[in-house]
């Protein structure tokens, strides 16, 4: 892998000076100190590629996901447990699927306004998107083989990450064709998401939504609102109440190979 890697970026093994500890499987590089020019801030980019990537020529599907430390490694993730999103898409190469996973870490405190797209209340949610659109985008177009277009595009995240990946969706429907909200903190928007989503014309592309049973509701009703936008259950929209499921990386590990099997498919 490490002959194929672009310029100035690492193996996951070199970005950890090869410490023990770490839990990542299959091949993860870094890309550290990403400015952003919309945020005036830096973060490293975790890139996931998919088995057979460094021998093969075949372009991917790309999934832009949130809170990038949670992904892929335990010793990164808050209390120490992931998504293990890496183990995952190892395990759905054998069904066929793959794809291009970009994390994004969040900055800390700065997480509730980055994650938030209502100047309102506070948020920089739009500066945030257009970092990912205008600066993340175009450098992993450039130094990985992607499949670039809408379609093949997706944004996914949980909590305030879900909030501001479905926003994404809709607010960028040039540039995303698909996305993901597990136990999306929608609630925390208060009446503005909606307002948002009424207003919007149906897109085509997918959408995956799920929440826990233990935790605060809002999915569902967003859910019955894109229903009523002409999104159908099943074809292009999936929404999933998980009895028993908490508001925790735990549960949305456990969640998130059915939310790729419904979305990857269609990209």
């Amino acid at each position: 892998m490490t002959e194929s890697l672009p310029a100035a970026w690492l193996t996951y093994a070199d970005y950890t000076g090869h410490t023990p500890g770490h839990t990542v499987s299959g091949a993860v590089v870094v890309l550290p100190g990403v400015y952003s020019p919309q945020l005036d801030n830096q973060r490293d980019l975790l890139v996931y590629l998919p088995p057979g990537y460094a021998s093969g020529h075949d372009r991917y599907p790309v999934v832009y996901m949130q809170d990038g430390q949670n992904l892929f490694d335990s010793a990164t993730a808050f209390g120490g447990q992931e998504w293990q999103v890496d183990e995952t898409l190892e395990a759905l190469s054998t069904e066929g699927l793959a794809a291009i996973v970009v994390g994004l870490p969040h900055m800390g405190p700065a997480r509730l306004a980055e994650y938030n797209p209502f100047p309102a209340r506070g948020g920089r949610g739009e500066a945030y998107l257009d970092f990912i659109v205008q600066t993340v985008k175009p450098m992993i177009d450039g130094a990985f083989r992607t499949r670039p277009e809408r379609e093949a595009t997706g944004v996914l995240g949980s909590s305030l990450g879900g909030l501001i990946s479905v926003y994404g969706f809709f607010r960028y429907s040039a540039v995303f064709g698909f996305a993901g909200g597990l136990s999306p903190a929608f609630w925390y928007a208060g009446r503005n998401l909606y307002a948002f989503l009424q207003r919007s014309p149906h897109l085509p592309g997918c959408l995956y939504l799920d929440r826990g049973s233990r935790e605060r509701g809002g999915a569902q009703r967003v859910a019955k609102l894109l229903v009523q936008r002409g999104y159908v259950l099943g074809r292009d929209l999936c929404y999933l109440e998980e009895e028993g499921g908490e508001h925790n990386e735990r549960a949305w590990a456990r969640r998130l190979p059915g939310a790729l099997r419904f979305l990857l498919p269609r990209a």
